[in-house]
């Protein structure tokens, strides 16, 4: 039995020096132009060109893997990784840094979708359940250990840059030395908003908003601890917090959501959300303890959103289309992404630093007030003819190819 983990654990080890790797880096980059003195707007553009290269990874990539081959094009884009990571620590500006950043996102896709089908092909239909929630675990340590390394460098050096790079680098061995099979050429990934909103409007809608609110946090919550004066370790800690405090209720949450209308549950939870954003903009907190306090309380909720509009959405699909439906909200929560950060900028320089809890709560409140409009509008699926719920991996790591994973998909090696 562990025998035939072998292969799949070197994959794993590979895939948690390319998360430490990303969440080092992507956390570096907005906490070290604070320090330079960057605008507000151009370290929200980072998080915009992050997204779109993201995104634009999703849809392209695939070709290049099928041109050249999953190990060659893997050392491909974790080489581009470590060069990327090294340049924007040699080149300090803001446009230069956005170009890159978008660069970055590319990659990072290429590399992810690399992984999860070289994932996906070595799991069976008795383990996959098990290689699900690995990668899980794999993708949230990785990230909240690479987060966490900020807290023991100085951000003002280029030394966070090379230990990135390093990272970058590390990725590539135990996928070079693997002796795993290569797997299938990687499929198309397509996206038919038509489809998707006959099929589940609140899940349409609901990807695109949570994916502003958390393209917002996600890329200046940094930002927002340096102008508010908590520590760079508070800072690595809080953004690591938001997180994993939402993995951590993806669960008893998505469990609620069984035994009711999930779209209930998405309201709710998002209006809750909105109002934990109203107060921490109006409370203002300072303290490293009650900023804490309050980033962890909005992220246990707010990244459940994503899983439980995801699951509502395949309670209205067939089983067959899974990937295609999950795949295509994936999409959609990346496009999200690209507007969050440039609202987000734009309310924290005409307001304050805290406004960027406004801006993830307009979006909450739009996600809540439309699913309360649909709710009248559509009858709940019955609870006899959906799936239970399942967690998800941080939306910010994966890619449509990691749905083949989830033991609903229903594929077979």
């Amino acid at each position: 039995m562990f025998a035939s983990f072998g292969p799949i654990l070197a994959l794993l080890r590979g895939t948690a020096f390319l998360l430490a790797a990303s969440g080092l880096h992507g956390l570096l980059l907005p906490l070290r132009g604070q320090a330079e003195g960057f605008s507000t707007s151009s370290l929200g553009l980072l998080g915009t060109a992050w997204a779109a290269g993201f995104v634009a990874g999703c849809l392209f990539a695939p070709r290049l893997v099928r041109r050249v081959g999953h190990v060659r094009a893997f050392g491909a884009f974790a080489a581009s990784g470590a060069i990327i990571a090294l340049m924007t620590g040699l080149l300090i500006h803001p446009m230069i840094w956005v170009v890159l950043r978008a660069f970055t996102g590319f990659v990072m896709a290429g590399a992810f979708m690399v992984i999860e089908s070289w994932l996906n092909e070595r799991a069976t239909n008795e383990n996959r359940g098990t290689v699900f929630g690995l990668y899980m675990m794999v993708t949230y340590a990785s990230i909240m250990a690479g987060q966490m390394l900020v807290a023991f460098g100085d951000v003002t050096t280029d030394k966070l840059f090379m230990v990135a790079g390093i990272f970058f680098c590390l990725s590539l061995i135990p996928t070079a030395v693997s002796t795993a099979v290569t797997p299938k050429p990687l499929q198309e990934v397509s996206l038919d908003i038509r489809s998707l909103y006959a099929n589940s409007p609140v899940s349409v809608v609901g990807c695109l908003l949570v994916g502003v609110a958390n393209g917002a946090w996600g890329t200046l919550g940094a930002v927002y601890g340096a102008q508010i004066g908590v520590s760079t370790a508070t800072i690595a800690l809080m953004m690591s917090l938001t997180v994993v405090a939402g993995a951590a209720m993806q669960m008893p949450v998505g469990r609620i959501s069984d035994m009711t209308d999930r779209r209930n549950v998405l309201a709710g939870a998002a209006f809750i959300t909105a109002v934990i954003g109203v107060a921490t903009y109006f409370l203002q907190p300072r303290s490293d303890v009650f900023v804490l306090i309050m980033t962890a309380a909005y992220g246990a909720l707010a990244y459940t959103l994503y899983s439980i509009a995801v699951a509502h959405a395949n309670d209205h699909a067939d089983a067959a289309n899974f990937v295609k439906v999950s795949g295509g909200l994936l999409l959609l929560y990346g496009f999200g992404t690209m507007i969050g950060p440039v609202l987000g900028a734009v309310l924290m320089e005409q307001l304050r630093p805290d406004a960027i809890f406004l801006a993830t709560a307009l979006a909450h409140l739009g996600l809540a007030g439309y699913t309360l409009v649909r709710i009248r509008a559509r009858a709940p699926v019955p609870i006899a003819e959906r799936e239970s719920f399942q967690t998800l991996p941080s939306e910010r790591a994966v890619t449509p190819e990691s749905l083949r994973l989830d033991p609903r998909s229903g594929e077979s090696p």
